[in-house]
């Protein structure tokens, strides 16, 4: 490119979350970097949009370097939103969302807000990435995938992506060197079986806690959960796009009248 490209960062961990600020310091060195970002967690949001409330944006400096940085109180998806429509004064080239703090490989892609501010950004016709670590702790080392999410970056800048498809990249929570390659993969076939554990407080009220385990049903070795069960980066195509083409034949046989 004759120009430095421009970045637009977001992330549903908040913008003061480690992962956006590793993520924000490895974009720098590529372009002008603007990030937009939840003032505090929104993770598992999915791709909501807030209608029934305002929506705030300040201008912040969070810690040093060259990127122009905004909070904003809406979830991952109304970042993408703002600043295409209000912060930005033009399209960037590319949009990177992450480095999430956990998994969303899977099943988990469609409950992430980190995905959705990626996927919101493919429909806006930007080039986007989601970048996820399989650490949930807020400490989390992010050290080792700064070289792979870079190299994953600039092969988009370089030669763009599918029509409606964004990437979704995992990256094994192992040391650098365990790491054996980027590789490109289907989506696991895999849920949660979920629980409640039902508690009562001490007004005598019911509440639950949310719990469940992850339970992969998938035993191929093309899919994002095997490549990284064996170290390897997962890069999944996502798109959009929710219609199940395979099956519209089969329903045109139904009997409507």
């Amino acid at each position: 490119m004759s120009k430095r490209p421009l970045i637009l960062v977001i992330n549903d961990d908040g913008i003061t979350a480690p992962g956006i600020r590793t993520l924000i310091s490895v974009m720098n060195t590529i372009g002008d970097v603007v990030v937009v970002a939840p003032d505090s967690p929104q993770s598992a949001m999915g791709h909501a949009i807030t209608i029934n409330s305002t929506l705030h944006v300040e201008k912040v400096k969070i810690d040093d370097g060259p990127q122009t940085e905004y909070s904003c109180s809406g979830t991952p998806a109304d970042c993408v939103k703002l600043a295409v429509r209000e912060v930005l004064d033009r399209k960037p080239d590319l949009c990177v969302s992450g480095i999430n703090h956990g998994s969303n490989s899977s099943i988990n892609v469609i409950y992430s807000g980190t995905m959705s501010a990626a996927l919101e950004a493919g429909i806006e016709n930007i080039p986007a990435i989601g970048f996820s670590l399989l650490d949930y702790n807020w400490s989390a080392n992010f050290e080792h995938s700064k070289t792979f999410v870079k190299t994953i970056a600039l092969n988009v800048l370089k030669n763009g992506l599918p029509k409606d498809v964004v990437l979704n990249v995992n990256i094994p929570n192992t040391e650098k060197k365990d790491i054996r390659g980027i590789k490109i993969c289907r989506q696991a076939r895999a849920n949660w079986e979920e629980e409640f554990d039902k508690r009562t407080n001490p007004m005598g009220r019911d509440y639950y806690w949310l719990t469940g385990k992850f339970v992969n049903m998938d035993n191929g070795e093309d899919t994002d959960e095997w490549a990284l069960k064996n170290n390897y980066i997962s890069v999944v195509p996502v798109q959009f796009d929710l219609t199940a083409h395979h099956a519209i034949q089969q329903l045109n046989s139904w009997d409507f009248d």
